[in-house]
């Protein structure tokens, strides 16, 4: 027991190095250094995810309207369908009298 009191542990002196604590700080900085590398592919990745959701719905929307012509031009491929056409801008048969109403159509 004398001996283990006799052995007295000296504080550190000013000048010392403390290794850990240097350890510590070359570990939190890495950790900080390998973080803001991460941030510019992560925004980047935002950007792609919204013009990709932007270009998503102009798909759809074009896909819509392309139905519609497609089923305008089944429409149209029949005579039925020209003619419907045709008198829908006011044309008429050769031969046939065309009338013109003025006024309000009645409902």
């Amino acid at each position: 027991m004398q001996q283990a009191a006799s052995v007295r542990r000296r504080p550190p002196r000013r000048g010392t190095i403390h290794w850990q604590r240097v350890g510590r700080l070359a570990l939190l900085a890495t950790l900080a250094v390998i973080v803001l590398l991460y941030i510019p592919p992560l925004v980047h990745w935002a950007q792609q995810r919204a013009t990709a959701s932007h270009a998503d719905s102009e798909l759809h929307a074009l896909k819509s309207e392309h139905m519609r012509l497609q089923s305008q031009l089944n429409a149209l491929s029949t005579p039925a369908g020209i003619e419907r056409a045709a008198r829908h801008l006011g044309m008429v048969r050769q031969g046939e009298r065309p009338y013109v109403i003025e006024g309000p159509l009645p409902r």
